[in-house]
């Protein structure tokens, strides 16, 4: 698994995030131990995708611990049995040290120290030593019953004609789509219909709108347009999970229920993940960046070629069509409002470290997923149809997830 996610490492050209804890109180000892593990992964230096697969094993592997304690809900995956009075603060940190540990080695002694520093403040005794013997179950059933997620080996075959020259970088996670989903039966279930056609006013209005927000210099975009497209140039778990454990802070609610939110928000951003990059290695669509400098071979009179555009923010490499992002932001905001709703919903936080020193807020669930996809249209990677193609791929897949779970 180790030598799988340093491949991945080397193959895939994205922003790695840091975790930099948002001002707000820590809910629980579930979403303590999220920001902890955010701060290993982030050491780690993993691709988005990669990344995400990590929390989503962690964070099933926590709620399996929590609730075999306290018996809050049917468990349906794993058949844990734990003492009474079992310590779920050691359950939670010996699930965290057992996963992580087995999926990212590199990282052991910041793993072992975060675990000693959880660990020391729990007083000794049988209540303890029973914590720790239900997370490592927890941990070591839910890898087992994930032994069959890898995914195929990189096999992609760049497009050319013999002897002629095509860059040479790989494009990131060709093979994603061969692993094992959670909760949607296959790669492929909620895959959208085509990009729009060429020759279509849709594409002509996506064509220009990105030529004149997302351009590099001399851009229509608003200060204050450029400054979000600059905090979610970042991507990755340790911006997405601070927008969770803020919606885990609201009144009310208990550690079981934290665990359960985590868990499923976890695994339903793993599939959408996965959803996402079956639809882009299947339709192939591209990037603004090409369709910009070859406008004039479109077919289409409302698109005019720039020869030199270049976008605001790097172009992630792998195609376009939907926009990982935006896949991303709807289905965490699917499962919030399933779990917690807008009613009930404290405001929503994270921040980035490609706009350090900022901290973005929400009210609702709405304002936070129209600004993931506003930010990707204005640095000038993705079109508005894809955007929205996106947002209803996550809105199915975290309800799956949610009804499943």
């Amino acid at each position: 698994m180790s030598d799988m996610l340093r491949n991945i490492r080397l193959a895939v050209v994205s922003v790695a995030i840091v975790f930099l804890p948002v001002n707000s109180a820590f809910a629980d000892v579930v979403t303590d131990w999220n920001s902890r593990a955010n701060v290993i992964v982030a050491a780690a230096k993993l691709a988005t995708p990669p990344g995400v697969r990590v929390f989503a094993l962690v964070q099933t592997a926590v709620y399996e611990a929590v609730n075999a304690i306290t018996k809050r809900y049917p468990s349906r995956r794993l058949k844990i049995t734990a003492a009474e009075g079992a310590s779920i603060d050691a359950a939670v940190a010996a699930a965290n040290r057992s996963v992580l540990l087995k999926l990212i080695p590199a990282q052991q002694e910041m793993i072992e120290n975060e675990y000693r520093q959880a660990m020391a403040a729990i007083p000794e005794g049988p209540a303890k030593t029973a914590g720790i013997t239900v997370g490592e179950q927890a941990a070591v059933g839910v890898l087992a019953s994930r032994s069959d997620d890898n995914p195929g080996a990189e096999s992609y075959r760049p497009v050319t004609a013999p002897g002629v020259y095509v860059p040479t970088v790989i494009p990131a996670l060709t093979f994603w789509p061969t692993r094992k989903p959670w909760n949607m039966t296959k790669p492929d279930e909620v895959r959208p219909g085509p990009p729009p056609s060429l020759k279509s006013e849709l594409w002509a209005r996506d064509y220009n709108e990105i030529k004149s927000l997302g351009i590099l210099n001399g851009s229509k975009r608003s200060e204050e347009q450029t400054g979000v497209a600059r905090f979610w140039e970042a991507t990755g778990p340790g911006i997405y999970y601070p927008v969770i454990r803020s919606a885990a802070a609201a009144s009310g609610r208990d550690v079981t229920q934290n665990a359960r939110l985590l868990a499923v928000a976890g695994q339903a951003m793993d599939d959408a993940l996965i959803a996402v990059f079956d639809a882009k290695y299947f339709y192939n669509f591209w990037r603004p960046i090409t369709a910009v400098r070859n406008g004039d071979m479109d077919g289409n009179d409302a698109t005019e070629r720039d020869p030199s555009w270049t976008p605001f923010i790097d172009t992630p490499m792998h195609p376009e069509y939907p926009c990982a992002h935006c896949i991303v932001a709807s289905t965490i905001g699917t499962v919030i409002r399933a779990e917690i709703g807008n009613a009930q919903l404290p405001p929503l936080s994270t921040v980035s470290t490609t706009a350090p020193g900022v901290t973005r807020r929400w009210i609702t669930i709405d304002e936070f997923v129209r600004e993931v996809s506003e930010a990707r249209i204005c640095d000038g990677v993705h079109y508005r149809n894809s955007t929205e193609v996106a947002n209803a791929m996550g809105k199915k897949i975290g309800e799956l997830a949610v009804t499943k779970f």
